[in-house]
């Protein structure tokens, strides 16, 4: 990569993380952190108000914008190949919302990407082994409540299909063999628990507020002994 497309990546990643430390850019375009801060002091002095917090990091001043971003072909085909994959997922509102996100990104394709996209989303294809039991609806709620720390009433359906009533403190997500699943703190058992988003039958997400747990989920996984997971990256 070349002095020039490194800043421009760099200023993309600036923009896109609301934190960024030296180490972690070096590491990305496997330079010195010398290098980095070098990079640092010229995209000040093109104009680009970077704030550096010592201690912790860069990031960029609130408001700042930058000319419009300009995709490759591959990274195009990440995204056909993305649109794909999600499209096969079982939650209605994640395939909602990501096609409305396509469609935004979709229209700053210059005429031969947008050409290309078209024909490589014509000559792909993704299946699924199984199709799953029950598809769900509350992936996107869910993800609000977790980063907005909202507490959350779930009607659900358990093991034993019996229906219970919980509020829940919605923690971590994960997908697994295609089922997409919520860890909660549940009041009603005052522990950890996880739900199936497609045993929730019904939801509402609440104005009340819980306080952050510092729940981790790669602890999580470690600690389940009963769940053979790959280590997280």
């Amino acid at each position: 990569m070349n002095h020039l497309s490194r800043l421009l990546s760099m200023l993309t990643i600036l923009k896109s993380k609301r934190l960024v430390t030296g180490n972690e850019l070096a590491t990305k375009f496997e330079v010195s952190l010398r290098t980095i801060y070098r990079d640092i002091r010229k995209l000040e002095a093109s104009g680009v108000p970077i704030i550096t917090i010592e201690g912790k990091g860069y990031t960029i001043q609130e408001g700042y914008t930058v000319a419009p971003i300009m995709f490759e072909e591959n990274e195009v085909s990440a995204i056909i190949t993305a649109e794909k994959l999600i499209a096969k997922t079982n939650d209605e509102s994640l395939i909602q919302n990501f096609g409305q996100f396509l469609t935004k990104v979709k229209s700053v394709f210059k005429g031969s990407l947008r050409l290309k996209s078209e024909v490589l989303q014509e000559k792909m294809a993704v299946f699924q082994n199984t199709t799953p039991e029950a598809r769900s609806n509350s992936l996107s709620a869910i993800q609000s409540a977790i980063i907005n720390y909202s507490l959350t009433e779930i009607d659900y359906i358990d093991k034993k299909l019996d229906n219970t009533f919980r509020k829940i403190e919605p923690s971590a997500i994960y997908c697994f063999d295609e089922v997409w699943m919520v860890v909660a703190w549940c009041q009603l058992r005052n522990d950890f628990r996880t739900f199936r988003l497609d045993r929730i039958k019904k939801f509402r997400v609440l104005h009340e507020k819980f306080e952050d747990r510092k729940f981790d989920l790669r602890q999580y996984f470690l600690d389940c002994a009963e769940i053979e997971q790959k280590p997280l990256t």
